[in-house]
């Protein structure tokens, strides 16, 4: 993914996290429900530790964990493969 796909990608996503909706509430929530994280910042991350591009990113919850999850992609290798980014600590499970 060239730089400016990349950075769309990005803002995209970043939209996306911060665009109201049923998980979103309006009122004042504790914050151990907000993510350290984002998902900008998880894409980033995974993008320069595997040396590759993110393709496809999505979240999802795994009881009362956000979970982020990255389909990575290297170009120089053909690989591709799916990292899960835990968005209170940013470990990789």
């Amino acid at each position: 993914m060239n730089g400016t796909r990349t950075a769309l990608l990005m803002l995209w996503l970043a939209a996306c996290a911060c665009a109201p909706g049923p998980a979103c509430a309006t009122d004042a929530a504790p914050a151990a429900q907000h993510p350290a994280l984002t998902m900008a910042q998880a894409v980033k991350m995974a993008e320069a530790r595997y040396h590759a591009s993110v393709a496809k990113a999505e979240t999802q919850k795994d009881g009362a964990r956000t979970v982020y999850v990255l389909r990575l992609y290297n170009k120089a290798s053909g690989k591709v493969w799916t990292v899960r980014v835990d968005a209170a600590s940013g470990a990789v499970l």
